[in-house]
């Protein structure tokens, strides 16, 4: 069951994010922190020592007048909705951020994070990366176009056998208990292995619990998975998409895999994922 949960506040003019998180604190009756982060001003290193103090100044002013009405905003909204929540900023550096935001969401059960609009900076994208690997808790990715709160009549659960999906499909589980109607889609471009769980076992641990499900098996070629998915999310008016988020590690740091990262980019409805 979800009892607490963080969202990340988008600094922009509107917040799918923060008004999403409400929606789920509501239907769960839990408690809400919005977190909006003051960022410090970024320097190139070519110019340092080049840059006008007063310039450095107004950019920390801005970042910070910035978290502050993305709060009032959340909190307007929290009241609005008459559910238990609390805000904070905290200033930090982009890659600070990732970090706090980490550690932080390891202390809830549940981390919401707004989709990086392709015309801004690559902050967000920064940051919903360090959390989904650095946190150990589900991760709700929210579209920047999402209008409408949490809705469950139907839950597409992408199933590969892997232990990235089994994670998201067991964190995924108060989401799925709520839902109407959930729906286990492979995705698959060759036969599967001789050990691979079957969809079908899947479905019937599934129904022990009391789900209503279905098992759908769809072709794609290796590099078009992501684009799949979400077309075929589309197509059967999927509410929520819950997956495995998968990265590698290059210098301590993780990249993400090409579906997870196709499918955050160019997402259409709001993706729960667990690494």
């Amino acid at each position: 069951m979800i009892k607490d949960l963080v969202v990340n506040l988008s600094l922009g003019a509107n917040d799918p994010a923060g008004d999403f998180a409400i929606s789920i604190a509501d239907s769960f009756k839990a408690h809400v922190l919005g977190v909006a982060f003051s960022y410090e001003p970024i320097i190139p290193g070519s110019v340092m020592g080049g840059i006008p103090p007063e310039i450095i100044e107004s950019q920390r002013r801005e970042s910070d007048e910035k978290a502050r009405a993305a709060i009032a905003r959340f909190d307007a909204a929290a009241n609005r909705a008459a559910v238990a929540a609390e805000s904070r900023i905290i200033s930090a550096s982009v890659s600070g951020a990732a970090e706090q935001l980490g550690r932080l969401g390891r202390r809830f059960d549940l981390v919401v994070v707004g989709q990086a609009q392709r015309d801004e900076a690559s902050a967000a994208e920064v940051v919903d990366e360090g959390v989904l690997f650095d946190s150990g808790r589900p991760v709700i990715f929210v579209p920047y176009i999402q209008k409408a709160g949490l809705k469950l009549d139907r839950v597409m659960v992408c199933w590969d056998g892997s232990r990235a999906a089994t994670r998201a499909i067991a964190d995924a589980m108060p989401f799925l208990k709520k839902s109407k109607q959930v729906e286990i889609v492979m995705v698959s471009a060759k036969k599967p292995k001789d050990d691979e769980i079957a969809g079908a076992d899947l479905g019937q641990h599934l129904a022990r619990h009391g789900l209503k499900v279905d098992v759908k098996r769809i072709t794609s070629t290796e590099t078009d998975v992501s684009s799949t998915i979400l077309s075929y999310a589309a197509d059967s008016s999927t509410d929520l998409i819950v997956m495995g988020g998968y990265g590698h590690s290059r210098l301590r740091e993780f990249i993400l895999g090409g579906v997870t990262r196709g499918l955050l980019e160019s997402m259409t409805v709001p993706v729960l994922m667990s690494h």
